[in-house]
């Protein structure tokens, strides 16, 4: 099975490309933006295998792809179609669909995630996106994740065409080290005796050199002090307690993992700050333990930059 959410948008259109020429045809052309901002894949004519080879569709099918980082995302998630409310990724697109149907510029409708499409979900989002666009229900199709990868299966020389540089993923991190620690840590900082001393280590290296080697601005460093200072003492004496080894070295992971994916593409960000904040909104994303316990989520990635756990210190210039 493949791993799209750790694909970029780009990586996840050459799938979907490479599968759909073989569904359609050589013809399809790929993602471009059209009028609205939007990028969509067009074909058309006859198509050589879809929906099957004996009853394709005709006409002009407009192919969307819609890609994810979140892990077990699926259909039934609100952020792509709540029905209530008519919000989501898929309602944003009724008004697109809706027009090109009416002006006759398209016949067909291919919507295509890597999320879970289950059998309940998939026969409403099309119902609903024919009702609110008028386009035939047998002419609109959803495909998910069990479908992408029947279809590079059914389609080998697809997968083969394809030329996928791990060197060229966007800054992907896994989520299960930190929350592991988060979940111990939120337990163990309950507990707190009076009479110890709190006062909170010096760090390895000045928090002006830190932020000056990191490219981090003083204002987003002030920020984040103001609101988690206060938890450093509490994570310093969690992550040194014997008892809590194991959250320590999941701790570790979570760090080892996190600078070898920065260092790869640090390049690709202005300053740390935004390092920072696409880190948070992944980890929260990809985690409900951590998107459960946002600000203890900041707190730990804060006090792995103010620890120099992450990003260049004055002892290690090449992180």
């Amino acid at each position: 099975m493949t791993q799209y959410f750790d694909l970029s948008d780009d990586q996840f259109e050459k799938i979907v490309i490479a599968i759909g020429q073989r569904l359609f045809g050589a013809g399809l052309m790929g993602f471009a933006p059209g009028k609205d901002g939007g990028r969509d894949a067009k074909f058309k004519g006859t198509a050589e295998y879809y929906p099957s080879a004996a009853e394709p569709w005709t006409g002009c099918t407009i192919i969307q792809a819609k890609h994810t980082n979140g892990i077990n995302a699926s259909f039934s998630d609100p952020a792509v179609c709540n029905v209530e409310k008519l919000t989501g990724l898929i309602c944003e697109e009724i008004p697109k669909i809706k027009a090109l149907y009416e002006s006759g510029e398209a016949q067909n409708y291919l919507l295509i995630s890597n999320r879970k499409l289950s059998g309940i979900a998939e026969p409403k989002l099309t119902k609903l996106i024919s009702d609110l666009t008028g386009m035939p229900i047998e002419n609109i199709a959803l495909a998910g994740t069990q479908q992408l990868d029947d279809w590079l299966e059914l389609f080998p020389d697809a997968k083969a065409s394809l030329s996928i540089n791990p060197l060229q993923s966007p800054l992907i991190v896994s989520p299960d080290d930190l929350a592991d620690t988060i979940e111990g840590f939120r337990e163990a900082v309950q507990v707190v005796t009076v009479d110890e001393d709190r006062s909170t280590p010096t760090p390895r290296t000045s928090l002006e050199e830190k932020n000056r080697l990191n490219n981090m601005t003083p204002d987003f460093e002030t920020a984040l002090r103001k609101r988690y200072f206060e938890l450093m003492f509490d994570i310093r004496k969690f992550l040194s307690d014997p008892i809590n080894e194991r959250f320590k070295a999941s701790y570790q992971e979570a760090v080892d993992e996190f600078n070898l994916k920065i260092i790869a593409k640090r390049t690709d960000y202005e300053t740390f700050d935004d390092v920072f904040n696409y880190l948070l909104d992944l980890l929260i994303g990809r985690s409900g333990i951590l998107r459960s316990n946002r600000r203890l989520t900041r707190a730990m990635l804060y006090y792995m930059y103010w620890n120099c756990d992450i990003g260049r210190g004055k002892d290690d210039q090449t992180v």
